[in-house]
């Protein structure tokens, strides 16, 4: 990467490739995909390759989450002692 690339930029692509092997948990396949580019003579493309690798919004589940109503909260924060010390 050097090669083709300042040292700076250099080090901002490498970062972000472990960055993205970590976020994802794609290690072994993005290894595969990085070496894949350099057998074709081409330097990795951090953002063609977050794109790859980005996860599918279909495969994101829809949460619903209930909240309380806010009375029972202020229950909670009432401390009440039972009994004498």
């Amino acid at each position: 990467m050097l090669a083709g690339d300042s040292e700076k930029q250099a080090c901002r692509t490498t970062v972000g490739l472990l960055a993205l092997a970590h976020d994802r948990a794609c290690e072994a396949e993005l290894a595969e995909a990085i070496d894949g580019e350099l057998d074709a003579d081409r330097l990795p493309d951090l953002d063609a390759l977050g794109r790859r690798f980005a996860p599918n919004p279909c495969d994101i589940p829809d949460v619903t989450v209930e909240l309380a109503p806010p009375h029972l909260y202020d229950e909670l924060s009432t401390v009440q002692l039972v009994g004498a010390a």
